[in-house]
C-alpha cells in the first residue's frame, strides 16, 4: 500500500472529536512547567491543591500558595545550598505524600531534572537507577532508609533529603501518625546516613535567597528536559525515557482536550491512588489536575483496598484514575458498592487493559463513564483515549489525542490495511526526546520521528483502535512493566538454577502474572528457596507467582530460549479447561 492510499492519511477518527474535542490545539502558553506550575499557584491560591489521607481517615493538605512559597524555597536549596546547576539530576523516592508536589515542583523550578525512582525497589534497582542518571541530589522517605544506606556509596549522590509521609500534617496528628507508623507497625529502619529532614532543607532555602525563583527557570523552554522515567521500554533493557518540558505540557493539552467537557477549572477533586511516581498519575493527576486547580487527594499505598474508604467517603470524590485491578478491587467491596461517590464525573483507566465485566459493573455502580487510554513512558504517555462526551467504544483504547498521529505498520514498515493487524506506530509532540546517553536504543524505537510501540493494534473504519497482543516479551502486572530477561538473570544469580525462562500468563487479578520455568543444577533446590532468592533481589511485582521445574526448556537450532512456545503451552491448557 502505498503512502497516497493509507488509510491512516485520512484521520478517519476526526469524526469522533465533535464539538467538545478540538481537532487542533494551540501551543501550550506556558514555555516550562514550572511556569505553568507557578501560575496555577498564583490564580488559585487560596484553595486546596493536595490533601494526604491515612486510612484511619487523618491527613494534612497544602494550598496552591502554600506550594508555591515551599517549592520556591526548595528550589533555592537545590541551586544555593547544593550548589546544583540547570540540568543537573535529582532523584526523589516517595509514595504519595504532601512532600511530593513541594520536591518535585522544587526541582522543576530550580530548573533540574526529576528522576522519579520506585520506592519499592531493591536497593540494587536503586543502585542502577541512580548510577546511571548521574543524581547528585536524592529525597528520599524515611521509610526506605536502610535499602539507601547499603548503596549510597556507589553513586553520585552528593546530598540526601528525607521526609516522612506525614510530613506537613497538622501540629497535633503529624505525631499521632508517625509514632503509629514507627512504634505500632515499626515501619521505619534505623540508620546511619547523614541527612537533611525537608522541614530543614526548606529552612536552608528560604535562609539562603529571597529572590524571586523565577531567575532560575526563565530560561526553560519546550527543549529543556525534565524528567528522567525509567522505563524497559520496547526492548526491555531499563533506561531513562527524556521527557521535556514540551513533551508533557503538550500531553497536559492534549488530556485535557479529550477531557474537557467533564473537567471545570477548579472545582475538580481527584482520587490519586496511583503513585504520582508513575508517568500515568504524573501526567494526568499531577501535571493536568495541578493546572486546572483541582484539589489531588492522595493516598499513600492502595493496598489494601481498604485504605481508599476514608479518602472516598469524607471528599467530593470528581474524578478517579486507576489500572483494572484497582477497580475490580472496589467492586468487591461492600462500603464503595452501597455506597459509590455521588459526585462521580468520569474514571480513567490505562497501564493494562481494562476488562469489560470491570468497566460494565463500576458505570452501573457510580453511573458515571469508565474510559480507557493508551500511552507508553515514551509518550509522556497518554496517545489514545476514549472520548467523554460521543462515539465512546468499550473494549478499545479510543482514538488518538489531538495532534497525534497513528499508523499501523507490517513487519516491513508498510501500512496495513482497516481491520488488519499491525505495530502501533506515534507521532507528536508528546512523544520522547529519546533514551538517557542511549544513541542506539533510540534509534531502534524512533525512526523517521515515529515512535515505534512494539504493541500491535488494529483499526476500525470509524478510527477507533484495538491492541490485540505485543511483539516484545514485556509482561504487565497491574500496570507496571516486568521484562523477563531481569527475573531471568536473578534467577540464573541461585547457584542451583542452570537455565531459566520468564513468561506472562493471564490473572484475574492483575491482569497478567509472572511465570518461571527452571532447569536446576542442583536437584534439591526448592520452589520456596528460588523465590525467597528472587525476593531479596527483585520488587514484590517481579517476584514469579509459580515456578514450574523442567528437564529441558525449547530452544532454537542456535540455543535461544523460546518464550513463546512456553506461552503457547499455557494458553492451550486454559483453553482446554474452558
Amino acid at each position: 500500500m502505498s503512502a497516497n492510499t493509507s488509510p491512516y492519511l485520512f484521520k478517519p477518527w476526526l469524526g469522533h472529536y465533535g464539538q467538545t474535542i478540538p481537532v487542533k490545539l494551540p501551543p501550550p502558553t506556558a514555555r516550562s512547567l514550572a511556569e505553568m506550575a507557578s501560575l496555577a499557584g498564583h490564580r488559585f491560591a487560596k484553595q486546596t491543591a493536595f490533601t494526604c489521607v491515612m486510612p484511619n481517615g487523618m491527613y494534612g493538605s497544602l494550598r496552591y500558595d502554600e506550594l508555591e512559597r515551599m517549592s520556591d524555597a526548595f528550589a533555592h536549596y537545590l541551586r544555593q545550598v547544593c550548589k546544583l546547576e540547570q540540568g543537573d539530576r535529582v532523584a526523589v523516592q516517595m509514595p504519595n505524600c504532601l512532600s511530593y508536589p513541594v520536591v518535585v515542583l522544587g526541582i522543576l523550578k530550580a530548573g533540574c531534572v526529576v528522576v522519579n525512582t520506585n520506592p519499592l525497589y531493591t536497593s540494587g534497582e536503586m543502585a542502577h537507577q541512580f548510577k546511571d542518571s548521574g543524581a547528585k541530589v536524592l529525597v528520599i522517605v524515611d521509610l526506605f532508609a536502610d535499602k539507601l544506606e547499603a548503596i549510597l556509596g556507589q553513586t553520585q549522590i552528593q546530598h540526601v533529603v528525607m521526609t516522612r509521609v506525614p510530613e506537613f500534617f497538622p501540629p497535633v496528628v503529624q505525631p499521632i501518625v508517625y509514632g503509629v507508623m514507627k512504634y505500632w507497625s515499626r515501619l521505619i529502619p534505623a540508620h546511619g546516613l547523614q541527612i537533611t529532614r525537608l522541614p530543614e532543607a526548606l529552612k536552608q532555602g528560604t535562609q539562603a535567597d529571597d529572590r524571586d525563583a523565577k531567575a532560575y527557570w526563565q530560561d526553560l523552554n519546550h527543549d529543556s528536559l525534565a524528567l528522567l522515567q525509567y522505563t524497559g521500554g520496547t526492548t526491555g533493557v531499563a533506561k531513562g525515557a527524556m521527557l521535556t518540558h514540551g513533551n508533557l505540557l503538550w500531553n497536559v493539552q492534549q488530556m485535557l482536550g479529550m477531557c474537557n467537557s467533564h473537567i471545570e477549572e477548579g472545582k475538580e477533586v481527584v482520587l490519586t491512588a496511583l503513585p504520582l511516581y508513575h508517568i500515568f498519575a504524573f501526567t494526568v493527576n499531577f501535571l493536568s489536575m495541578y493546572r486546572m486547580g483541582a484539589m489531588n487527594v492522595l493516598v499513600p499505598s492502595p493496598r489494601p483496598i481498604q485504605n481508599l474508604q476514608r479518602a472516598i467517603e469524607n471528599y467530593k470524590i470528581t474524578w478517579i484514575t486507576g489500572v483494572n485491578t484497582l477497580y475490580n478491587a472496589l467492586l468487591g467491596e461492600e462500603w464503595f458498592t452501597a455506597f459509590p461517590p455521588k459526585h462521580l464525573k468520569a474514571a480513567g483507566g490505562g497501564g493494562a487493559a481494562m476488562h469489560h465485566a470491570v468497566v460494565e459493573r463500576f458505570e452501573k455502580v457510580t453511573g458515571a463513564p469508565l474510559v480507557e487510554g493508551y500511552g507508553l513512558t515514551e509518550s509522556s504517555p497518554v496517545a489514545c483515549f476514549q472520548p467523554l462526551s460521543t462515539g465512546r467504544r468499550v473494549d478499545t483504547i479510543g482514538i488518538p489525542v489531538p495532534e497525534t498521529e497513528i499508523r499501523l505498520v507490517d513487519d516491513n514498515g508498510v501500512d496495513v490495511p482497516i481491520g488488519q493487524p499491525g505495530e502501533l506506530l506515534i507521532k507528536g509532540p508528546q512523544v520522547m526526546q529519546g533514551y538517557w546517553r542511549q544513541p542506539e536504543a533510540t534509534a531502534d524505537v524512533i525512526k523517521n520521528g515515529w515512535l515505534c510501540t512494539g504493541d500491535v493494534a488494529v483499526m476500525s473504519d470509524d478510527g477507533t483502535f484495538k491492541i490485540v497482543d505485543r511483539k516484545k516479551d514485556m509482561i504487565l502486572v497491574s500496570g507496571f512493566n516486568v521484562y523477563p530477561n531481569e527475573i531471568e538473570d536473578a534467577l540464573t544469580k541461585h547457584d542451583g538454577v542452570m537455565e531459566a525462562a520468564v513468561i506472562g500468563v493471564p490473572d484475574a487479578k492483575t491482569g497478567e502474572a509472572v511465570r518461571a520455568y527452571v532447569v536446576k543444577r542442583d536437584p534439591t533446590v526448592s520452589t520456596e528457596a528460588l523465590l525467597q532468592h528472587c525476593r531479596s533481589l527483585l520488587t514484590a511485582y517481579k517476584v514469579p507467582v509459580r515456578i514450574d521445574f523442567r528437564e529441558e526448556l525449547p530452544k532454537t537450532p542456535i540455543g535461544k530460549i523460546l518464550r513463546k512456545d512456553l506461552r503457547a503451552e499455557v494458553l492451550a491448557d486454559i483453553q482446554k479447561k474452558g
